[in-house]
């Protein structure tokens, strides 16, 4: 009676599972994409962006650490970066240390602000 029950059961299972083939992939072909339009893709814009900031560096420039030191840039080697962070202080940086460039203010900010000095 149980082997009947079981045989029965058995058969009807394999009956279902034989045509799912494509949307049993279905699911992991989903995750995968989400996964690289959530993780991946913004990985690289980050990448590539600070590649081309570093490759854009000049003398004179004031950067920021990624240890949250400001300097001015006075020197450029292969790999490295020389940074004014006070007066006649002057330190040796990777060039993968750099993290962010400042930006300094336009001269319409500056007249602006001079404006409203004046008053």
């Amino acid at each position: 009676m149980f082997i009947s029950l079981f045989a029965t059961i058995g058969a009807a299972t394999t009956e279902t599972n034989s045509g799912g083939g494509i949307l049993s992939i279905l699911p992991l072909v989903l995750i995968f994409g989400a996964m690289y339009f959530l993780l991946l893709r913004p990985q690289r814009k980050r990448q590539k962006e600070t590649r081309s900031l570093q490759s854009a560096l000049q003398e004179g420039d004031e950067v920021i650490l990624a240890s949250g030191i400001y300097g001015f840039i006075s020197a450029i080697e292969d790999g490295y970066v020389w940074l004014d962070i006070a007066e006649k202080v002057e330190i040796r940086v990777a060039r993968s240390a750099i993290a962010t460039k400042v930006s300094t203010p336009s001269s319409n900010d500056q007249s602006s602000s001079d404006k409203n000095d004046k008053k």
